[in-house]
């Protein structure tokens, strides 16, 4: 079976999944760093290696959002989703693919967005990371496709979280229906 090995930059959401995966009798590892740090993700992805063994497929699904007209969103706003959402993507990438190519497979599946594909008001960093990220896993599937190294790219609609809970307040009653918005 598959092991199930996630990170957090916050120790207290480690503590929940760990709790979360245990209440479902799944055994899971988690590890604390961030993953805009390139050395905390080499160390890291080195301490995962030897705890629990060379990752198959690394499900790359940290993101944040900001939302906040362009005009209001400062460079430093824009330089942190951005960070994450895309930066982040690229090193922990970066990170597990000399194991994948040595295994001589491998599997990388970068969560986009619906703002992959277009942009909304209100979200500048948010949708030019997903756009970016796109771009990232069509780059990794020409580089290392060869390699038998598979990237996938998924993206959802909304999905119940605490950053999509202000569309859930402003359309409370179950009609949301976030394409009707950009048709």
């Amino acid at each position: 079976g598959s092991k199930i090995i996630f990170n957090d930059v916050i120790e207290e959401n480690i503590k929940k999944g760990l709790a979360a995966y245990k209440e479902n009798n799944i055994n899971a590892h988690g590890y604390l760093f961030d993953i805009t740090d390139e050395q905390s993700v080499k160390e890291n992805i080195k301490k995962i290696e030897s705890d629990v063994g060379i990752i198959d497929i690394l499900v790359n699904n940290a993101g944040i959002i900001q939302r906040k007209p362009m005009l209001e969103t400062t460079a430093a706003d824009y330089r942190k989703i951005i960070d994450i959402d895309l930066t982040g993507q690229f090193i922990m990438a970066k990170a597990v693919l000399p194991s994948m190519i040595k295994k001589g497979h491998g599997k990388i599946i970068n969560i986009c967005s619906m703002m992959s594909e277009l942009g909304r008001e209100t979200v500048v960093g948010y949708a030019s990371a997903k756009g970016g990220l796109k771009m990232l896993t069509k780059n990794i599937c020409s580089e290392f496709g060869e390699k038998n190294i598979q990237c996938n790219g998924i993206g959802p609609g909304y999905i119940a979280t605490p950053q999509t809970a202000p569309l859930r307040e402003i359309q409370p009653d179950g009609s949301r229906h976030p394409f009707d918005q950009f048709i």
